[in-house]
């Protein structure tokens, strides 16, 4: 039975391992191998992940299946480039399972406790970037109330991707 837990530092290697993983099943068949090369190499370098996991204002989570990681998320502050975020919002930065751990709620289960954890002082406002090709997630966000609010560029190499801004307001 699979287990969530939030990551140290000391997890770093295993998340960076797991991360490129993640983003090349997913998205690895997009880019020309040298973009996709140089993206994984910088955007989950090991010393990279050691700073979010030691960074106050960030957490992440590893969904692990006897012991190895099978899954992630990540939340911290919002850095999306939208004129209304605000100090204090949240975003869901990350959140991937292998292919061979979907379709079992886990996904689900990872989001509700990012969501827990960006919520645990209270509502704010939560913001979330998914590609604008990937209908499934954006159903899935939509369900727990995210609209489309905005657009940006991802880039991956000399690829830029289009993404979506999804944001999710607090109660009234």
């Amino acid at each position: 039975m699979p287990t969530i837990r939030r990551a140290t530092v000391d997890d770093a290697p295993v998340l960076s391992d797991l991360a490129r993983r993640t983003f090349i099943e997913t998205f690895g068949h997009m880019y020309p191998p040298e973009d996709l090369a140089a993206f994984l190499a910088d955007a989950y370098d090991v010393d990279k992940q050691r700073v979010i996991l030691a960074h106050p204002d960030y957490a992440v989570w590893l969904l692990e299946d006897d012991g190895v990681a099978v899954g992630h998320a990540a939340a911290g502050p919002c850095g999306l480039p939208h004129p209304d975020v605000r100090p204090g919002d949240g975003e869901l930065k990350r959140l991937y399972v292998l292919k061979s751990h979907q379709s079992g709620g886990w996904g689900g289960r990872l989001f509700k406790t990012v969501l827990d954890w960006l919520e645990r002082d209270g509502p704010r406002t939560v913001w979330i970037g998914v590609w604008s090709e990937n209908l499934g997630a954006q159903r899935f966000y939509a369900r727990a109330g995210f609209e489309h609010v905005g657009d940006y560029e991802f880039p991956v190499g000399r690829v830029r991707d289009h993404e979506f801004i999804l944001r999710r307001l607090p109660p009234r």
